[in-house]
């Protein structure tokens, strides 16, 4: 930490003393490569952090550096006012550009936001009030008391504080609640939606952030330059700072300044070689998402890593450790009367599949439910339009007597709905720790005003939840494990953090999907204390699994379901018995076993 704090300070001093060692072209080349590195920030949150495509930065960028010059020249406000009016437009145009994200993703999206950044550019190349393609001039330079702004010298310094500004703030953005859950949706908006993040909200919010930098780096562009044109904002500039971003490492905000850096560098050794210049943009993105898909900020941890299979480095990622007992919770108060989850005449079809058929079931407080039946039965359908996310053809589902049919997973989540998942859906990018941190925090995106207002309280909270999760790290074992990746540990102890993700989210309904699937005699031996113990603490568990020991021992009741509909209901040893079960599940008339313990 000292080392860095070290660093970060020689490069604010170097970045302060530069302007010294400059001529009045090279302070122009640096200043202008600020502006790249600020938009880069911008779209490195948008893109490389929440994982929303957004080709429309460049227009941002545009709203800014337009509406400060129209401000300015034509309604003759004062710069300072006409750039906050211009950074409001700018947040404005970015919530409007990102409202198609709550409905696509991936290449579509890319396609939406293009297609805006060119109707924009297409806007001001024939609007009178923008000048058309003569552009606006003239614009009044912004006015220091006692600073002369008409200096690039002098104006460089402005533009430094506001980068420097910025960069800190984003990377707070990142390292806090806000960042984390915006990484969970870019690695799986799916599971980040069922342990409560407001995946839609967020869209939103990476593309708003993306915006006010946009606006920020346009007003400062108006003010150094004093003349705006539609060229400044084309497609190629657009395409150049995606380069920029993708070749320094889009999930860095760090990566992204070196590579916009980088990048306008070799922009301006080959500014006399346009055309070879493009080409080799083009040829350097390829080779980068090929050969190198985290950019320039990656390249350290892979020749780290190459270095350590030739056993030339020692040390590594934090793997390796010990999985700790289990600590059982405290009992929890008796569970109240009455049924917490009810499944009302629920269908659900697929085109001709009819994947569920008029299911109704009641779930009672504090009970552990199994649910079993072949492959293809339904089970799984059933959890995911339980927990969200799947809306049913037909029918009604109510949690604790509230009615969420048609809730998203995010809200159920918050209404005490917890689940996990057939095949693992961790975030393959966080850290166990920061798994578990996304499900404890509940902020709404609604409250990310304390981002702007209230740094302090954000900070504390984020501390406040490190230490509940250290909590329930230590609880399940998992403590060794904290900062590694949950990709490279052991899969039975991933099946563990994804029952500890689930149980961070305090729910008062955990949905288990398949909990055993791969796990070995003992493994499953402790996940039935750990389903037992978390019953004792006043939570409803149900269960999907086919691991016949494991269910016959530990469930209260068992649900039988077979092409889509509820076969048989009653205690394991009433189903076990019975002829359609065993046909159904077995295909035999063998009468399946009720084991007293587990399976070992």
């Amino acid at each position: 930490m000292r080392y860095r704090v070290g660093a970060i300070a020689l490069l604010g001093v170097g970045a302060w003393l530069l302007p010294y060692q400059l001529d009045s072209y090279a302070i122009h080349v640096v200043n202008v490569m600020l502006l790249y590195a600020l938009l880069a920030v911008g779209l490195g949150l948008a893109l490389g952090i929440a994982g929303q495509i957004n080709l429309a930065q460049v227009a941002f960028f545009g709203v800014g550096a337009y509406v400060t010059a129209i401000l300015t020249t034509k309604a003759g406000f004062g710069f300072w006012i006409s750039a906050a009016v211009a950074v409001l437009a700018a947040a404005a145009v970015g919530l409007l550009v990102g409202t198609p994200a709550l409905r696509m993703q991936s290449h579509y999206l890319g396609i939406v936001t293009l297609g805006l950044a060119l109707a924009f550019t297409n806007w001001v190349t024939n609007s009178h009030i923008a000048g058309g393609a003569e552009g606006i001039t003239g614009i009044p330079r912004p006015e220091l008391p006692g600073v002369d702004l008409s200096s690039e010298y002098l104006f460089y310094y402005v533009e430094l504080v506001v980068f420097a500004t910025a960069l800190a703030f984003g990377i707070f953005v990142v390292r806090t609640s806000l960042g984390r859950r915006m990484r969970a949706m870019r690695d799986d908006a799916l599971a980040a939606g069922a342990v409560g993040v407001e995946v839609p909200m967020l869209r939103m919010t990476a593309f708003l952030l993306a915006s006010v930098y946009g606006g920020l780096a346009g007003v400062l562009y108006a003010g150094l330059i004093r003349y705006v044109a539609p060229e400044t904002f084309s497609i190629a500039n657009m395409f150049l700072l995606l380069a920029m971003v993708i070749i320094g490492g889009r999930q860095s905000l760090v990566g992204c300044v070196v590579g916009a850096v980088g990048l306008a560098l070799v922009r301006e050794l080959l500014v006399d070689y346009p055309t070879y210049a493009q080409v080799a943009y083009g040829s350097v993105v390829v080779l980068t998402v090929v050969f190198a898909p985290t950019g320039l900020a990656g390249l350290p941890a892979r020749v780290a890593a190459l270095l350590r299979r030739r056993g030339w480095l020692r040390g590594g990622p934090a793997t390796a450790g010990t999985l700790r007992p289990f600590q059982p919770y405290e009992a929890g108060p008796a569970p109240e009367d009455g049924d917490l989850l009810a499944v009302d005449g629920v269908s659900k079809h697929f085109r001709g599949v009819k994947a569920l058929q008029d299911v109704t079931l009641t779930v009672p407080a504090g009970q552990i439910r199994g649910i079993v039946g072949p492959n293809g039965s339904g089970k799984t359908t059933l959890f995911n339009v339980v927990s969200g996310l799947y809306k049913p053809t037909a029918g009604r589902v109510a949690v604790a007597g509230r009615d969420m049919t048609a809730a998203r997973p995010y809200r159920l989540a918050q209404a005490g709905v917890a689940r996990t998942f057939q095949n693992l859906r961790l975030f393959r990018a966080l850290t166990v720790r920061e798994n578990l941190l996304v499900a404890l925090d509940r902020t709404r995106t609604s409250g990310i005003w304390r981002y702007a207002l209230w740094q302090v309280g954000v900070w504390r909270h984020d501390r406040a939840l490190r230490h509940e999760a250290d909590a329930i790290l230590t609880r399940f074992g998992l403590a060794d494990f904290a900062h590694s990746l949950p990709g490279a540990l052991p899969y039975g102890i991933q099946r563990r953090v994804e029952v500890a993700r689930a149980m961070a989210a305090s729910p008062r309904l955990l949905l288990l999907d398949e909990p055993a699937a791969g796990l070995n005699g003992e493994e499953v031996r402790q996940l039935a204390e750990i389903v037992r113990s978390i019953r004792g603490a006043g939570v409803t568990v149900v269960v999907i699994e086919h691991n016949m020991g494991l269910v016959m021992s530990l469930c209260d009741r068992v649900t039988v379901f077979a092409n889509g509909r509820i076969i048989a209901d009653g205690t394991p040893a009433e189903v076990a018995v019975q002829p359609d079960v065993v046909e159904a599940y077995l295909g035999d008339s063998t009468v399946i076993d009720v084991p007293r313990e587990v399976a070992i």
